[in-house]
């Protein structure tokens, strides 16, 4: 059975995200993926801690320098005793942005699962958030 307690801490990985995007973190942001854990980005996909860690400190270097994210969960719900499954509308704040514009909101999912009792992401994976439903899914979320 899902408690409470689970939900808060698969709310709190999207939290631990934002924290290690904030200081562009690698270390801390592979950390939050299990062992094998997979990270799908627009135009990449990352296998392992090892490749998630190599790719942002590359984003980082390059088209994401500077830039910080923002995110909320909008759905949690458990697919077993040991699996969530997250949904968040976000996206990417370059610098001397205060909102999200259209053309960097995000949906995201967000896999967990529970090993040795800590929560872990198994799998990330976001899309662009384009259309006209962008307006109506943020107004609803």
């Amino acid at each position: 059975m899902t408690t409470d307690a689970d939900k808060a801490a698969i709310a709190a990985l999207t939290q631990k995200v934002l924290a290690a995007w904030a200081y562009h973190d690698a270390e801390t942001f592979a950390d939050v993926f299990v062992d094998d854990g997979t990270m799908i980005l627009p135009g990449s996909l990352s296998t392992g801690r090892d490749e998630i860690r190599e790719q942002m400190t590359k984003e980082w270097a390059g088209r994401w320098q500077g830039t910080q994210v923002t995110g909320k969960p909008i759905s949690i719900r458990s697919l077993g005793p040991d699996v969530m499954l997250l949904l968040s509308l976000g996206g990417v704040l370059h610098p001397g942005e205060t909102e999200v514009t259209e053309a960097n909101a995000i949906r995201a999912s967000w896999l967990a699962v529970r090993q040795d009792g800590e929560w872990k992401l198994a799998s990330y994976q976001n899309s662009p958030r384009y259309g006209a439903d962008a307006g109506s899914a943020a107004k609803a979320a």
